[in-house]
């Protein structure tokens, strides 16, 4: 009866140590999260072999496959631990989804792809908070385009914007406006550096005089940042295509 006992003692002694250990990786996730304010992905499993997190509305999944266990590491947290590899993957159906959406899928796969081997990035967990970061910097921008797009999509009408285009990573902007007798389409090259950088741009003219030149001297006036998109076709619709020419 007493080895019974003593053995009971000794599985209650565990239980409330993995109990504590439990609610010390709570705490130390929570404040993992408040500090870097991660908004941009979601973790769907943690186990000991891997985690899955997703991204954009759970159109892009990053799958990180751990190295074996470091001895003592119950819950596979330990920083050191090595991570064997980091795949990323686009679920997102392109033939059901909106063109502005694929193009977003595209520019956040442009600057996976331009990084190299993740894996060479992120050789242990202990790098895999600034990945996350990275990651959702980029996925936060171009999501903010795909909106912008929509935006402009829907009511392109009210700055003379007649049709929006997709072309791979091109947005092609047709407008016309009869008050300044002029109708071009405007093209702008997109990458995954949007909105920090100019963005490469061709004019084709159509009726009117309005080409490179207006163009370029109306874009020179138009600082990178939020909304980016946005201010430039609300430019060029204040300053070319309200007055007659």
């Amino acid at each position: 009866l007493c080895r019974e006992l003593s053995d009971l003692e000794t599985q209650n002694e565990l239980m409330l140590a993995q109990m504590n250990e439990l609610k010390e990786k709570e705490k130390s996730c929570q404040e993992l999260l408040e500090t870097y304010n991660f908004t941009e992905w979601e973790i769907t499993e943690w186990s000991e072999q891997q985690a899955v997190f997703n991204f954009l509305y759970d159109s892009i999944e990053l799958t990180v496959v751990f190295g074996p266990p470091i001895d003592g590491d119950v819950f596979g947290e330990n920083p050191s631990r090595k991570i064997a590899s980091l795949d990323f993957e686009s679920l997102l159906d392109e033939e059901k989804a909106p063109p502005s959406s694929c193009l977003v899928q595209r520019l956040i796969f442009q600057f996976i792809e331009s990084q190299g081997c993740w894996q060479e990035k992120c050789p242990t967990l202990y790098y895999l908070p600034q990945v996350l970061r990275d990651v959702s910097l980029v996925v936060s921008r171009c999501k903010i385009l795909g909106e912008e797009i929509e935006f402009l999509e829907r009511w392109g009408g009210k700055f003379n914007l007649l049709e929006t285009d997709i072309s791979d990573t091109t947005v092609k902007l047709l407008f016309s406006a009869s008050t300044a007798f002029a109708k071009f389409e405007l093209a702008l090259s997109l990458s995954a550096d949007y909105p920090s950088a100019s963005l490469p741009f061709t004019v084709q003219n159509q009726i009117g005089n309005i080409g490179e030149e207006e163009i370029s001297a109306v874009l020179s006036n138009v600082p990178v940042g939020y909304h980016y998109l946005r201010r430039i076709v609300s430019l060029i619709h204040q300053n070319l295509l309200q007055d007659p020419r």
